[in-house]
């Protein structure tokens, strides 16, 4: 293909240029520097020490659909009960999700501490909340549109024991709010956060389905966002079509890091693709690998091709190489006949 430059001279197009313009493209579905929400850093009273042998909770805040592990010194609390809880922004009320046996390698620091399990007046005070916050992001919409700024609202959230209001939002740049956080103060007279967040955290916080149908990974199984790159499709064999591989909030799909581990462990026992290994005089090249069948492609100079097991390979000395047994039962194709 050519192209005619400014010149009026053709400029040709080679294959790795067209490789390089698609790894480019496709470069733009991982993340970029836009700030994320952070896991919840959750204050810790200074008058309530750590206990080791406190049973720990996982809890669910339902605004932001973030978990975290809290502490408590009164007797079991159920399942799907609300509590009153410290966060980064505030007290506020989260859902128990569950007990953790083993959290893990966790501080001190990220474990709160559960003040009480939720009265009626929390209840009622989180239903007055709720019809407020519906409310403020009708207005808050309208004031964004009137200083014409380039973000979208996500959500809005009033805390359950703190005089602010918390506005989370998306936008491709930083924001210059200022003047719409002045706007918001006359009104609701409280103190105003506006939180920027990405993409990714938008899609976890609203939910929805994926193309498989079930709902999304951020917001049904794990609200820890972890980084997906394009190697992890590649490693997978998938198609690098962005419209397969990229989920609705324009980035690779969560789910592309779950298996990635086991690919990556398969294909360390496996020679690489563009590995060359001679056998039996003819110089073999890898030019595809399955790691989950275990089976390799390989391309002879004579013209063959050879679909061998995993198995039929080993390394020595630095070296990939093929056993001497390795061409018994295989299954190859024949070099093209020569036509005049």
């Amino acid at each position: 293909m050519d192209e005619i430059n400014d010149d009026g001279r053709g400029a040709e197009f080679t294959e790795a240029d067209f490789e390089r313009q698609e790894e480019a493209e496709l470069s733009s579905l991982e993340d970029a520097g836009i700030p994320h929400e952070a896991d919840v850093p959750s204050v810790r009273p200074t008058d309530k020490p750590f206990r080791p042998d406190a049973p720990l909770y996982r809890l669910r805040l339902a605004y932001s659909n973030e978990t975290f592990l809290a502490d408590y010194d009164g007797d079991h609390i159920p399942t799907a009960s609300l509590v009153a809880v410290s966060t980064r922004y505030g007290k506020d009320l989260a859902e128990v999700i569950g007990t953790v046996r083993s959290p893990g390698s966790v501080s001190v620091s990220e474990i709160a501490h559960i003040e009480r399990i939720s009265d009626e007046a929390d209840l009622e005070k989180a239903r007055v909340n709720a019809k407020k916050e519906e409310e403020a992001f009708r207005v808050c919409k309208e004031k964004i549109s009137s200083h014409r700024l380039d973000m979208k609202l996500v959500s809005v959230h009033y805390l359950l024991e703190e005089s602010k209001v918390l506005f989370f939002f998306t936008a491709e740049t930083r924001v210059d709010f200022r003047e719409l956080v002045k706007d918001l103060v006359g009104i609701f007279k409280t103190r105003i956060e506006l939180r920027q967040i990405g993409v990714r955290d938008e899609s976890r916080v609203v939910g929805g389905l994926g193309v498989c149908g079930r709902g999304y990974c951020c917001h049904t199984v794990s609200d820890k966002l972890k980084p997906v790159s394009i190697k992890m499709a590649k490693d997978q064999n998938l198609s690098l079509n962005s419209m397969k591989i990229s989920g609705p909030c324009g980035r690779l799909l969560c789910c592309l890091a779950y298996e990635h581990s086991f690919y990556h462990e398969e294909r360390r026992a496996l020679p690489p693709e563009g590995c060359r290994i001679l056998h039996q005089g003819v110089n073999w090249k890898v030019i595809e690998v399955n790691p989950v069948s275990s089976r390799l492609k390989l391309a002879g100079d004579d013209g063959r091709y050879l679909y061998l097991p995993g198995d039929r390979f080993e390394r020595a000395e630095g070296r990939w190489r093929m056993k001497e047994d390795a061409m018994r039962d295989i299954e190859q194709t024949a070099p093209p006949a020569h036509t005049r």
